[in-house]
Parts: C-alpha cells; structure tokens; sequence
C-alpha cells in the first residue's frame, strides 16, 4: 500500500495511491488506516512530504560501502545525528543552495516511517513500530560539516530533508534496492543489505534513547557514491516499490 499525503481545494489530506487514482483516508494513517470512499486523481492534486515527522535520525556511515569508499574504520555503534523538521520538503520541490556552503551534496536514502510512539523498544518487535518506508534525501553542505566539526548546520538547512513521493508499508527493509541518479545519471546503487546496522537494530538502539513519535522518519545511510550537486540540477532517489523521489536544486538568490 502506498501512502500519500497531498493538497487539493485548500485541505490536505492522506491517502492511499494506486496507478493514478487517490483513495482518501479517514483522519491520520498511523494509528488506524481507515479509507473513505472519496477519490482524487493524481493530476487532480499536489504531493506534499508524506509525513510531518517532529524529528529526523539520521545516520552517519551505516553501509560497508559507504566505509569502504572512505576508508573509515566501521563504528562500534550506530552513528545518529538529528535534521530538524523545518528541513523537510516533497517530491518536485527545490532544494536551495545556500550561499554559505560551496559543496552541497546528495546522499539518497531508505527513509523508515514511524506508526506509533515507540520507547526502548527490542529488536524483535521493532517492525511493529513502523508504518512504511520512503525515499530520503540527507542533503549536507559537505564543507560545512568539515569545517565545524558537528553536523547540525550542514543537514539542517531548510529544504535539506527531502522526503517522498509515498510511504510504501509493505517492503522488505532488509532487502531494497536504493539508486541515486544526477541528472539523469546514475551516482549511486546499494542495496539495504550492505547496511551495518539494519532496521530493527536501528530502532531499538535509537528507541533506548529518546522517544519515537507517529510520523518520525529515521534515515538509515547512504551507500557509496555521494556528490555534489548544483544549482540547476535535478537529483532522484529511485526505490522500488516506492518510486522516485524528485527535486530540483536552486541557488538561494533565485
């Protein structure tokens, strides 16, 4: 099933897409997916972010891959820093360059939706948490993140959080293929299970630290290939079942 969450007629509503049609849903999807009978076509409305999440996990080095590539030394336990929700935007919306950054990269990702408030949760019961799965973009103004050393100013730019186009609840999170494509060109091309830790891992380790509420998004790595990207640039995250995550980068002047 695919989740959406959209604008038409001045509302914006969730609700379930299949082919070019939008079943509307009843209230919120986290607690109780109940749908109407009420139907939009695709053409019909806007994809907002499927979600409004009050905070992002994200982590740092969590593909062999991505390790590999860096020639960094695997960590000894998950590596998770926050994006703040005022980073968050959909598919076809602009990315904005800041004029504070010089290098501003791409990192596609494995987004993993939360359905219920989750606390020290165990490994085994950890996919019970969770209501789906999407595509994420963790942009970093890659010379920022050097130059402080700490990394809320480099992800935590506005529009740094790309999310979308839908929540997809039935996908094996440890088997997904993930691509990243600039321009038309592929950059990147890992599958789940390069990742060093998986996802109920994630949940129980990030669960046994600060509370997980409906809506909030943890994003689990990149794999190898991250790059920069542009102004003018038109950067994918492609994973099936859920499809392609499209945005468009800007200069902040524009």
């Amino acid at each position: 099933m695919k989740i959406v969450r959209f604008t038409v007629d001045n509302k914006v509503r969730y609700g379930v897409l299949n082919d070019e049609s939008i079943q509307v849903i009843e209230d919120k999807p986290f607690r109780h997916l109940k749908v109407s009978d009420h139907y939009y076509q695709l053409s019909e409305v806007k994809l907002l972010p499927p979600c409004l999440p009050s905070k992002i996990v994200a982590l740092g080095l969590n593909y062999h891959s991505h390790a590999k590539e860096l020639n960094a030394t695997l960590p000894n336990a998950p590596l998770t820093f926050l994006k703040p929700s005022t980073a968050v935007i959909g598919p076809e919306d602009n990315i904005i360059y800041p004029s504070a950054s010089a290098r501003v990269d791409y990192e596609g990702e494995l987004g993993v939706v939360i359905k219920k408030p989750a606390w020290r949760v165990s490994v085994d019961d950890a996919l019970d948490y969770v209501l789906g799965y999407t595509c994420f973009n963790d942009v970093t103004a890659r010379d920022l993140q050097q130059k402080d050393g700490q990394w809320t100013r480099a992800k935590g730019f506005n529009t740094f959080a790309a999310i979308g186009p839908c929540i997809e609840t039935k996908l094996d999170p440890g088997n997904v293929t993930l691509e990243t494509y600039l321009n038309g060109e592929l950059k990147q091309r890992g599958n789940t299970s390069d990742l060093i830790y998986n996802v109920p891992e994630l949940i129980n380790f990030i669960s046994h630290v600060m509370s997980l509420l409906p809506g909030d998004i943890i994003a689990t790595g990149t794999p190898s290939g991250i790059g920069p990207m542009y102004p003018g640039d038109t950067i994918e995250i492609k994973i099936e079942p859920i499809g392609t995550l499209r945005n468009y980068v800007i200069s902040e002047n524009q």
